[in-house]
Order: structure tokens, then sequence, then C-alpha cells
């Protein structure tokens, strides 16, 4: 085994394309996750063992948002919590491509983790809003649900896309590989405020509930606009593949 710099010149050799990657995943998250996966490459850790420190971590500090009041100490004890499970998110790929230990249900289990992580949020949101808001308009408790539509919705058109992109190219001839397009910057800074690290930062104004539920519900708006472009490109993006 080696030094933990070796370590961390083969995770860098050992990214995924930055393509459709915001600034946060590209500067923040991933060398984050690269640190993480150094540390348990050197730990002796499995990529799995990896995504079940990144679920402990989540769902502490959703556990924290639907049982405790909101303050401004739990704002951030929740979005440490978010931040280091989504640094181990995104450890335990660059660990599996790192060790070649990899697999289907690597892969499989992080899916699962990351469902549930999203489905788990916004539910916990919806029950402080509950318990905790004194909500005037209980129209409010609405938000959340649609929030939580809206992510899921995303992840699962996504994933599926993600597939069907590849059983397309694993069945069309072979074809001349071309240099890939330069990653856009000015796609990386658009996709910030769709990113899941910069959602993480509004629990920080959970200690202000008026302030909390108004960034929500700005990145809720945000987040639905965004869901509707993907749609249409990936649509797109399929329908030139059965055409192609």
């Amino acid at each position: 085994m080696g030094s933990t710099g070796t370590t961390l010149r083969e995770l860098r050799g050992a990214q995924k394309s930055s393509k459709g990657v915001s600034l946060y995943s590209r500067y923040v998250n991933r060398p984050a996750g690269r640190l993480l996966a150094a540390g348990a490459y050197r730990a002796g850790l499995t990529p799995n063992q990896v995504t079940s420190v990144s679920a402990v971590f989540t769902f502490a500090a959703i556990a924290g948002v639907a049982h405790l009041e909101p303050s401004w100490w739990l704002g951030v004890a929740v979005y440490a919590g978010l931040a280091v499970g989504f640094a181990f998110d995104s450890a335990d790929g660059q660990l599996a491509r790192l060790t070649g230990r990899g697999g289907p249900d690597g892969e499989w289990l992080d899916h699962v983790v990351d469902c549930a992580k999203m489905i788990l949020v916004h539910s916990a949101v919806l029950i402080s809003f509950h318990r905790f808001g004194g909500l005037s308009d209980e129209g409010l408790l609405l938000l959340p649900l649609g929030f939580l539509f809206v992510a899921v919705l995303t992840f699962c058109a996504g994933l599926l896309r993600e597939q069907l992109g590849k059983a397309a190219a694993r069945d069309a001839p072979a074809a001349t590989t071309a240099t890939p397009p330069p990653v856009s910057r000015i796609r990386a800074v658009a996709l910030l405020p769709a990113d899941y690290g910069v959602f993480c930062l509004v629990f920080l104004l959970l200690g202000a509930p008026g302030a909390f539920r108004a960034g929500y519900a700005l990145l809720a708006a945000v987040h639905a606009l965004f869901l509707v472009a993907f749609l249409v490109k990936w649509f797109r993006e399929l329908k030139a593949l059965r055409a192609g």
C-alpha cells in the first residue's frame, strides 16, 4: 500500500468526467471525497463500507431535522452531517475505481442510499414544518411534498436516461471515437442551484424559520425549472439515439 500522496495521485487519475457537473461538485465535493477515499483506502475499507458511512452521516442529520426544534446550532449540525455524507458519497465511487472492487452490488447500494436520502430529507422538512413551524397556512405543508416529487422524478428520470444511453451505446456499431468537447465553465456555474451540495446550505438557516422556508421554497422552484429542462433534454437525446 503506497503513501497517502501516491494514493491521491492515483485517485486523481480515476475521476469521472466533469461534464454536467457543477462547480461545487467539481471543486469542493470531489476533492473532499478524494481525501476521504484515500483515508478509506489506507484503512482497508471497501466501497460498500464507505457508502454505509455516508448513509450514517446523512440519515443522522435528517433525523435531527425531523425530531429536534429548529435552531442555529441544529442548522450547523445538519449541514455538516449532510455535507460530510455527500463527500463520502463521492468517495465510495472513487475508491471503487481505484481498487477495481466496484460492481453491480455497489452501484445498486449507492443508488438505494441516494434515493432514500432524497425521500427522507424532504419528508423530514415536512415533519419539521408540522411539528415546529407554527404555520398559519397548512397549505405550506405541500411545499416539501412538491419538492420531494421534483427530486425523486429528477433522480429516476436521470438514472433511466443514463442506463438507456449505455444500452444504446452497447448495441450500436463501433464508431470512431471523437474528441469530447471541452467542459463548459458557464454550464458548471449554471448547474450550481441544482447541486445537492448547494441544497444542503439552506439548512444553515434553520435558526430563522421564515428565512429557511423562503430559501427552501426558492430552491424548490429552481429545481422544478431544472426538471422541466432536463426532461426535455433527455427525451431529445434518447430520441436522437433511436434515430441514429
